[in-house]
């Protein structure tokens, strides 16, 4: 009888929540075309780089779909809770605290993302404000929990130990994580559905990992995770429809930070930060790939999208140009690795010119495949997060007992 009870404790909520998601997703889809109008009034547009007479295409609708998504989360808060209430027996105020604080991360997300998309704002303060966002987050780990302590490898335990206490360095992580997460979406990005689509099979695989642990003994958490999950992807497939070639809408800013800081929300509290990382190995790539650029060891110009070739209508890798002389030690030091790996198309002229494709895995599948059509393009590039997640979900099953006693 209790197993009983307890199976259904578990899975009620989920049912429930399953059901508001669909409901948001039939939302969202009724409220995008409805909403487009006001953007391009709001001077919130784009011109689609990628295509012939693209027009005004909407831009940050990622905060429509961000905006039904914490609707639904707000109108949900009461039912994980309600068996507590009905039976007036101790109401868990840890595991409330815990809901209120990822919403409230996650709606700082949403704002300051807007306020990207509006005002433009500096790298800086893109790598600063998520880390403000995740405070609340981190505060709520720190009272509720606060085990800094991690398992060590097998390999480094005869000289660390079973086990590690990070102290203040495992929150400094934590928040990393939240910066990584929001960022490292926002860079790979730039073609029509590459942003929903990577999310959408993040998001996938984490519910897949959920579920596999649901049973276990930290249900609680993984149930936590599932009830973020369903709605974000309820609402992230409904932009997925408007935002795939040729694409309706761009989702902005606004849409990445939502995301990376739901992701990393889940991550924290439901305590697989570590897992959460694996399913970012492509973004986790882009970035190491983007890094002579993104410290500007390398010129990096603002845009770094695909160049569109209108007389083939197909999307070419979009380069740089600078003298060779304009590079540090470190810049040629980098450079001359990705050359010798030919992870690069670098020209240089006799003057010392050099002409080299833009650093980022978008342009990197160019220069390997040629000129792709742009829905070839995403497609290829969102096979490669589907089977990079196969791969994560080996690491952590198959592989891990290699490392730990698991």
């Amino acid at each position: 009888m209790n197993v009983e009870n307890e199976t259904w404790k578990l899975l009620l909520p989920i049912g429930i929540n399953a059901v508001m998601s669909v409901c948001a997703y039939c939302l969202t889809v009724r409220l995008i075309p409805k909403l487009k109008s006001m953007f391009i009034k709001a001077n919130l547009y784009g011109i689609d780089m990628g295509k012939r007479n693209s027009g005004k295409v909407p831009e940050a609708i990622g905060v429509v779909t961000g905006c039904v998504f914490l609707i639904t989360m707000f109108l949900f808060i009461p039912v994980p809770f309600t068996d507590c209430i009905l039976k007036n027996v101790k109401f868990p105020h840890d595991k409330f605290v815990e809901f209120l604080a990822a919403l409230l991360s996650i709606c700082c997300m949403l704002l300051l993302g807007f306020a990207d998309d509006v005002l433009d704002l500096r790298w800086r303060h893109k790598l600063l404000l998520p880390t403000v966002a995740s405070l609340p987050l981190l505060m709520v780990y720190y009272v509720n929990f606060n085990s800094t302590i991690i398992i060590v490898p097998k390999p480094l335990r005869s000289w660390l130990g079973f086990s590690l206490d990070l102290w203040i360095f495992y929150y400094v992580y934590m928040g990393m994580l939240a910066v990584f997460c929001t960022n490292a979406i926002n860079i790979l990005a730039g073609i029509n559905g590459l942003e929903v689509g990577q999310n959408l099979i993040i998001a996938t695989s984490i519910i897949i990992f959920n579920v596999i642990e649901l049973f276990d003994s930290q249900w609680k958490a993984h149930q936590f995770s599932i009830y973020f999950m369903l709605p974000y992807i309820a609402t992230s497939f409904a932009l997925f429809k408007f935002n795939w070639y040729p694409s309706e809408v761009f989702v902005g800013d606004t849409f990445c930070y939502l995301s990376g800081m739901t992701f990393a929300v889940v991550g924290i509290i439901g305590h697989f930060s570590k897992t959460t990382l694996l399913f970012f190995i492509p973004q986790i790539i882009n970035f190491l790939y983007s890094v002579p650029q993104l410290f500007h060891l390398v010129p990096c110009p603002r845009h770094r999208l695909p160049k569109y070739n209108e007389k083939i209508d197909k999307l070419e890798p979009s380069v740089t140009v600078f003298q060779k002389s304009e590079l540090n030690t470190l810049g040629k030091l980098l450079m001359w690795i990705l050359k010798t790996f030919k992870l690069i198309k670098w020209q240089e002229d006799k003057r010392g010119v050099v002409t080299c494709n833009n650093l980022t895995l978008i342009n990197f599948v160019l220069i390997k495949a040629g000129p792709l059509k742009e829905p070839t393009l995403t497609s290829i590039l969102l096979i490669i997060q589907i089977v990079s997640n196969i791969m994560a979900f080996v690491i952590r099953y198959p592989l891990a007992s290699i490392f730990y006693d698991v």
